[in-house]
């Protein structure tokens, strides 16, 4: 055999070995791209969750109608959609801001153990970095598409969210929910002042529509997880009252919340009165009923109050954006 025979064969054999090898590496390298995409997906869903998306559903429900009613007949998609966003980073912030404060109590508790703090799917000083860029943002895009008023409203809100209620309010005192739920209130300001630039009446109604919900709301909540709270050391009210006592406090609150929606009537027409009045009974009905349950002694279920609770708001809210919209006479015009 020839030399040059020989090198051929040598190169074609190397050749085939190298395709062999090649071929051999595929499953390997497929596999470990894969792993690669998984854990950046991972990292995505942790971030993502560090921002309490189903927590922002409320920033929806009061945002889009407050806007809709501050520009009565008229719909700036392009304004309500940026307001949105501004918002939605805001309250990311905060949300993750929290999460950094709380994360020894959230690894306590059986409905917070998956936090990714909780969990150190997320290291604390990323997640610190990742809340202040998003308030950031938050700000450049309510100063940029709205304006300045809208800005430092959310600044205030997530200031008083971590601030206040996080860090002094929830820990040591069983209203931290009554006063520390006035951050969950803000959209509706932001939503007024992103429209014009300023703040009425209307825009604190609902405000305190808001703000009287929030007790009820959240200590349907406590109650059914109570032991979490107790085990975090958190007092909430269920946990350091009976709950004849919480319910009672719940059906005042829900009484206070239902009686500040029908202050709005004033600015809108019968559409949005008729909603307010159902609603409000709807929904008063069942807290009421729940107080008798507790009074009895019977088995209660709070959390069919906590979601019948997201109901109502989200009702109510839907019949002020249809009101506004349809733009018909205010009821205030026939006297």
């Amino acid at each position: 055999m020839r030399i040059g025979e020989r090198v051929s064969g040598d190169l074609s054999t190397a050749s085939h070995g190298s395709h062999g090898a090649s071929t051999a590496q595929n499953p390997s390298s497929e596999s470990s791209d894969a792993s690669i995409l998984s854990r950046a997906k991972a990292a995505v869903l942790a971030y993502v969750a560090l921002t309490k998306p189903r927590v922002i559903e409320l920033l929806l429900v009061a945002t889009i109608p407050v806007m809709l009613q501050a520009d009565r007949g008229h719909v700036d998609i392009a304004l309500i959609a940026f307001t949105l966003l501004g918002g939605w980073l805001g309250a990311g912030s905060a949300n993750t801001l929290n999460m950094v404060a709380d994360a020894d109590i959230d690894q306590k508790m059986k409905r917070t153990a998956r936090r990714p703090l909780a969990r150190h799917a997320v290291s604390t000083r990323s997640a610190l970095i990742f809340g202040i860029a998003l308030w950031i943002g938050s700000f450049a895009v309510l100063w940029w598409a709205a304006n300045l008023l809208s800005a430092l409203l959310v600044t205030a809100t997530i200031a008083f969210y971590v601030g206040v209620y996080t860090l002094i309010l929830k820990r040591r005192t069983w209203q931290n929910v009554v006063w520390g739920g006035a951050a969950g209130c803000m959209p509706t300001l932001v939503g007024w002042a992103a429209v014009t630039g300023s703040i009425s009446w209307q825009p604190i109604v609902l405000f305190l529509v808001i703000f009287f919900w929030t007790p009820p709301h959240t200590w349907a909540l406590a109650m059914r997880y109570k032991e979490d709270y107790r085990a975090a050391g958190v007092p909430m009210l269920p946990v350091i009252a009976t709950e004849e006592r919480v319910t009672r406090q719940m059906l005042w609150y829900t009484w206070a919340t239902v009686l500040s929606s029908l202050v709005l009537i004033l600015g809108t027409s019968w559409i949005y009165a008729g909603v307010a009045v159902l609603a409000g009974a709807w929904f008063t009905s069942r807290v009421q009923r729940l107080y008798r349950e507790t009074r009895a002694g019977a088995e209660v279920a709070p959390l069919k109050v906590f979601l019948q609770s997201n109901e109502y708001l989200a009702i109510l809210f839907c019949g002020l954006a249809i009101d506004a919209v349809v733009n018909l006479p205010l009821i205030t015009s026939y006297f």
